[in-house]
């Protein structure tokens, strides 16, 4: 199981959503053997825009890097290389479990090992200057990656970030004793019924919630279903990593923005809004009628992201 590139292959296409320029898969080992996938598009030499660095686009659970292609659109953009990660278990990196549909992890430590792994195969010929834009879990990962030191950017950008989940205390213990039972691979409830637009919890806006099903639909591997017992203890082991007494003083100095989807209903906006008023350099925007993808929304709500996060990159003179 070799490493290596493959320009445009193994990419999921669709006419109407067309991947960033110069767009290059990269498949890479991750721990214990796992296939990884990541997408790296440099900066655009022909826009006129400047070169301002690398942004590590980090999704939230159940994405995939085909979803990412706008952003990474409106990133090159502004002037920045983009590198995006499909998370072990989840796109079309390796499933670990005979059920691919179960999202599994034991353990974040397993994200962060991808994400550097990933960054340590693009390095030199990445811009110098990295700067996070993440989303969701994708947040907790970033989030976890910086206050261990493992990861050192220039500033961070956090939507909707997964600082915590809406959890009741007798559905932690039970996770916690199940898994030790041995029964972290169940997954935590049985399969939901279909969302539908009209009910969705993600979006406004149609056109962008439809994306993604019609990726799916193209290739059926992205799928991924209901979280397994040991990703609901991870996560909560991940969250109290976060909240430890002065956890967050290595990025004091590091211009943070942490946008908040006023109308979130998947992961605590309390816990944005404490991880935020002790992150000392941080910004804390809510967007107004949002969603839990703000990245995914209207244009307008979309907009207001970007503005904050131009105005971190000049905090950080990016």
């Amino acid at each position: 199981m070799g490493d290596g590139s493959q320009s445009q292959a193994d990419l999921v296409l669709l006419p109407d959503n067309p991947p960033p320029q110069g767009a290059e898969v990269i498949w890479y080992e991750g721990r214990g053997g796992q296939r990884l996938r990541l997408l790296y598009a440099p900066e655009p030499k022909d826009n006129g825009v400047k070169t301002r660095g690398l942004a590590i686009v980090c999704p939230g659970r159940s994405e995939f890097v085909e979803k990412y292609f706008e952003v990474a659109r409106d990133l090159q953009d502004r002037g920045f290389a983009v590198v995006i990660f499909d998370w072990p278990g989840q796109g079309l990196s390796q499933r670990p479990l005979k059920n691919p549909l179960a999202g599994h992890i034991k353990s974040f430590d397993w994200y962060v090992d991808a994400l550097m792994r990933g960054l340590a195969k693009i390095e030199r010929r990445a811009p110098k200057t990295w700067v996070v834009v993440a989303h969701s879990m994708g947040g907790a990962i970033a989030m976890k990656a910086l206050i261990d030191r493992k990861l050192t950017v220039a500033a961070a950008a956090f939507s909707a970030p997964m600082w915590g989940i809406p959890i009741w205390f007798f559905q932690r213990w039970y996770g916690r004793a199940m898994r030790f039972l041995g029964a972290g691979a169940m997954q935590a409830r049985p399969p939901q019924p279909d969302e539908t637009f009209e009910n969705n919890q993600l979006t406004h806006y149609e056109p962008r919630w439809r994306l993604f099903r019609r990726l799916v639909e193209a290739e059926p591997r992205l799928a991924l279903g209901e979280p397994t017992i040991a990703w609901v203890v991870a996560s909560l082991n991940v969250f109290r990593e976060l909240f430890v007494p002065n956890a967050a003083a290595p990025l004091k100095d590091v211009p943070i923005l942490v946008a908040i989807a006023s109308e979130d209903t998947i992961v605590k906006k309390s816990a944005q809004r404490k991880l935020g008023h002790r992150l000392k350099s941080a910004k804390i925007i809510n967007v107004q009628g949002a969603g839990h993808e703000i990245l995914m929304e209207t244009d307008e709500r979309r907009a207001q992201f970007w503005k904050a996060f131009e105005e971190m990159c000049k905090r950080a003179n990016v």
